[in-house]
């Protein structure tokens, strides 16, 4: 399907979305930057930041709050009862990469090296002979968080050459621990010169710090991609791809008082590592947000039953596109293709939690915004992936229907997509929240 073929018939956004996103990527290296990236945007059309810690009240407007790397937000139209249902978008805001260890400091043969672990499932060749920056918080004394971005180059995993590996071409087996160790310089290892360093571009006094979350980050910008510029390629789009959409389309509602839902979005951390966490959506984050709001508004526990029994959540994340040079790897008449249009994902084992009925949902609402959509389902002898879509559905007892768009090296430190796809995905979740 051509670029133009595909735009949508209705909707606030076309190409601007992704060169927007291309920006969003830039400026979210870490889920940090990322839940701080989509805060800004929603505070410049009117949200405001309600602590946890705080008592809530019921007034209506745009709120958001924060915890981690995890944002939810949501906007509740003038005069919405205290039963009124959700329309909520989830996604994850953690990509797989390197991580720094605890005891940063170490090397070997008069090289400086940092000691990282593995998060997720990362492809870790794509992590060789790599510009690489670093990324993350560091949490001071006081408790308080600092971002800090060194989104230069600082850090490369060196490859073996190949006259030291004759049969690399027939087999790339890196060790996780040995091999995976970026440098980042030569001479004597001094305990807390990486900390150091860091702290030194955050603004901070290195002597406070005494906590961080940081992790390594491709330094070469997103790009389009192709003769027509018809793909784009760049890092962290799972997820971060899901979660600017969903900004953007929970913006671009700010002031419908209109609606008959409240549009929500969940972003959370550490899927890729099973979502076990206090800001994972295995956790109790996104159902003490919705029960509060419901009780804020003057509600009891059967208005909150109603409104979750009511309520749909689109979990969106991205999807497998066909592969040209591995397409026996996919279903045989399931082939999603990019710049396509966003794809229902689904799985009868409950790996996705789509069913009928979501797919109803979904269809309903690429319908109104004039944007193709596609099916997608693992061929019968490849395990299937997961998402935090049957997690919400099971944790929470609201209907899920699992989406995405569908892109290609995924899980790599640069992945690929179709350019026309981030805006077609954005303006089908404007219908959804707009119900």
């Amino acid at each position: 399907m051509s670029s133009a073929a595909s735009r949508p018939t209705a909707g606030p956004f076309d190409r601007g979305h992704t060169d927007d996103l291309m920006a969003f990527l830039t400026a979210s290296p870490s889920p940090y930057h990322a839940v701080a990236s989509a805060a800004e945007r929603l505070e410049k059309v009117g949200f405001r930041r309600v602590e946890e810690t705080a008592a809530w009240d019921g007034t209506s407007g745009g709120k958001y709050v924060i915890r981690g790397g995890a944002i939810i937000a949501w906007y509740v139209p003038e005069g919405a009862s205290a039963h009124t249902p959700y329309r909520i978008v989830g996604a994850h805001t953690d990509s797989p990469n390197l991580r720094v260890k605890p005891q940063p400091d170490m090397g070997a043969q008069g090289w400086r090296q940092v000691a990282v672990e593995i998060y997720g499932g990362t492809l870790l060749n794509t992590w060789l002979d790599r510009d690489l920056g670093l990324a993350g918080r560091l949490t001071l004394r006081d408790g308080s968080h600092h971002l800090v971005n060194v989104d230069r180059p600082l850090l490369r995993v060196p490859q073996l050459a190949i006259h030291l590996d004759r049969q690399v071409n027939d087999g790339l087996k890196l060790d996780r621990q040995r091999h995976m160790q970026p440098i980042w310089g030569i001479g004597q290892v001094h305990e807390g010169d990486l900390i150091e360093f860091v702290a030194a571009e955050a603004g901070v006094d290195a002597e406070d710090v005494t906590g961080w979350d940081l992790m390594v980050h491709a330094v070469d910008a997103p790009a389009y991609l192709g003769r027509d510029q018809e793909l784009l390629a760049g890092p962290r789009m799972d997820n971060l791809l899901s979660v600017h959409a969903a900004t953007a389309a929970l913006a671009s509602l700010a002031g419908r008082d209109d609606l008959p839902y409240i549009p929500v979005l969940a972003a959370f951390d550490h899927e890729e590592n099973g979502s076990e966490a206090d800001t994972g959506a295995q956790g109790p984050l996104l159902g003490n947000v919705l029960e509060r709001s419901v009780y804020a508004r003057g509600g009891s526990y059967e208005d909150r039953a109603r409104a979750f029994a009511g309520t749909v959540c689109l979990s969106s994340d991205t999807g497998h596109a066909v592969h040209p040079n591995y397409a026996e790897r996919h279903d045989p008449t399931h082939h999603p293709r990019v710049n396509g249009g966003p794809i229902l994902k689904v799985n009868v084992n409950q790996r996705y939690a789509t069913d009928g009925s979501g797919r109803a949902v979904f269809a309903a609402a690429c319908e109104k915004a004039g944007v193709p959509w596609q099916s997608f389902v693992s061929s019968n002898d490849m395990p299937c992936g997961t998402t935090i879509g049957p997690i919400t559905a099971a944790r929470h007892g609201i209907s899920t229907v699992d989406i995405g768009v569908a892109i290609l090296s995924m899980h790599s430190a640069r992945e690929l997509c179709g350019a026309d796809d981030p805006f077609l995905l954005a303006n089908a979740l404007v219908a959804f929240l707009e119900g």
